[in-house]
């Protein structure tokens, strides 16, 4: 699960940098990645992952104030997170770009 969500995060930064936030941490130079978080216009994407597992959730914010959050199991949550990036990407040459880049590699 580790090695998803470091690969995960990678491709996020790489293809959506002004939409995501990674969190990295560990010791003596481990730099996994703790919390990953995808902005898309009113929702926010959240994936914390421990020790083999990986807890996700989304959250509808407004304005900067969360209205709901939904916990999610991982497979929703990438669902939900690949329309709206989807979407996002169809908005944009760019997004579009970074979209099919991060389906291909």
């Amino acid at each position: 699960m580790r090695a998803f969500v470091q690969a995960l995060a990678a491709k996020l930064e790489g293809s959506f940098p002004e939409h995501v936030r990674v969190e990295r941490g560990g010791l003596f130079g481990d730099k996994h990645v703790r919390r990953l978080e995808v902005e898309l216009g009113e929702s926010r994407y959240e994936l914390e992952a421990g020790r083999g597992d990986v807890e996700c959730r989304r959250r509808a914010v407004v304005r900067g104030i969360s209205l709901k959050t939904e916990e999610l199991p991982l497979d929703e949550w990438i669902d939900r997170m690949s329309a709206e990036l989807l979407a996002v990407a169809e908005r944009s040459e760019r997004g579009r770009a970074a979209l099919e880049q991060l389906l291909s590699g």
